[in-house]
């Protein structure tokens, strides 16, 4: 990195600096549980002082540090973790602070975009659970086939359908056959929260034995009301636009 940069920097005018030397003790408090803090404090009320100078080698060895490492020889020189090794980049050269700076905000956007799509993709699957428990426990009878509890489930997931979207399952299918994949992968944000909210809502009603025509009223009225809120709500506007 010296050699790539233009100018006389030197790793020991870097070490001697105060703001280095707490750096490097708190990157050792983190990653070291042998680091030395007795010399560490020593060295740390020295830092910044005209005399204070001290070299990597003997830093290492008063305060058994690990992030950095001076080998001598042929391939010797001087080593560092990555952490200290972008905190050092940083010191040498404005530039790369800068294009370091710019690329922790793009991946920093990158993540948030992709937490908006696990979020779209997988709202639901918490209280997929809650659902198909209230379903098995109170609404299959006793010696069914696979395909006949198959059934049973296709039906209550369509209650949900209808409730929020209008229609089932098979009807959205009907309306868009170019289409892959099934209504719930269409939906955006707002109407998938609201869909964790009545898989809950719906295993409620099931547990308190609600006939299906009575819980799909009550879960549309509440589809109604809930997609007003959440379609005004500024973080759920963030998520769709992500």
């Amino acid at each position: 990195m010296l050699r790539a940069k233009d100018g006389d920097f030197f790793i020991s005018d870097w070490l001697r600096n105060r703001n280095t030397v707490e750096f490097l003790g708190i990157w050792e408090q983190v990653h070291n549980p042998a680091f030395n803090y007795g010399e560490f404090a020593t060295i740390k009320s020295q830092a910044g002082l005209n005399s204070y100078k001290i070299s990597i080698k003997e830093w290492v060895a008063k305060t058994n540090a690990i992030g950095l490492v001076a080998k001598a020889g042929r391939y010797g020189g001087t080593y560092a973790h990555k952490d200290i090794a972008f905190e050092f980049g940083m010191w040498i050269s404005a530039e790369f602070k800068i294009y370091l700076i710019k690329e922790f905000q793009r991946l920093k956007e990158q993540e948030l975009q992709q937490l908006g799509w696990d979020i779209r993709r997988n709202l639901t699957k918490n209280n997929y659970r809650i659902h198909t428990d209230a379903i098995k426990a109170n609404l299959i009878p006793p010696k069914l086939t696979a395909k006949e509890i198959n059934l049973i489930y296709a039906s209550e997931a369509d209650l949900l359908n209808m409730a929020l979207f209008g229609k089932t399952a098979k009807q959205w299918r009907d309306e868009t056959p170019d289409h892959k994949g099934n209504i719930r992968d269409e939906a955006n944000v707002s109407q998938l929260v609201c869909l964790a909210n009545l898989e809950t809502l719906n295993a409620h009603f099931i547990n308190q034995g609600l006939p299906q025509a009575e819980r799909l009223k009550i879960l549309n009225q509440t589809a109604i009301q809930q997609m007003k809120l959440l379609l005004a709500d500024r973080n759920v506007k963030q998520l769709e636009r992500n």
